[in-house]
């Protein structure tokens, strides 16, 4: 049975956290022997929080946790309740500098959705994806 964990990062709502959410993804699955899904890890990661930051006002948190069955969970909290956006296919946006998002994190993981979520008091929401690394 694989190592579980559960790491939450607390980020402003400042694209510089972007950067700082990428490299601790890429951190903390290297210090947990998973460097081989760092790539992915970070691009989904960056996606996640990149929507949270700039769709929304406030605070934010990226989630990092590795499940008993392997996968890995990440998720971005943010404050509006509302459902994010349906992604579109990349073919549809690759043209686009904006608008990708969803549909990378879409192509890239295993699963993906979203869910109502309280934190700090506030209402929100995750949106949240995983990979199956064992």
């Amino acid at each position: 049975m694989p190592e579980t964990w559960d790491y939450t990062l607390y980020i402003p709502n400042d694209l510089r956290a972007v950067t700082v959410c990428r490299r601790t993804v890429r951190l903390i699955l290297t210090m947990h022997g998973l460097i081989a899904f760092a790539d992915t890890a970070e691009l989904l990661a960056a996606e996640l929080a990149s929507n949270a930051v700039r769709h929304t006002k406030g605070s934010a948190a990226l989630r990092v946790r590795r499940f008993p069955e392997g996968a890995v969970w990440i998720g971005a909290w943010d404050g509006d309740p509302e459902p994010p956006d349906p992604p579109r296919r990349l073919e549809e946006v690759e043209d686009l500098e904006e608008g990708r998002g969803l549909g990378l994190v879409m192509a890239c993981a295993d699963n993906w959705g979203w869910q109502p979520a309280t934190r700090f008091g506030d209402r929100g929401k995750f949106v949240w994806c995983d990979l199956a690394v064992s």
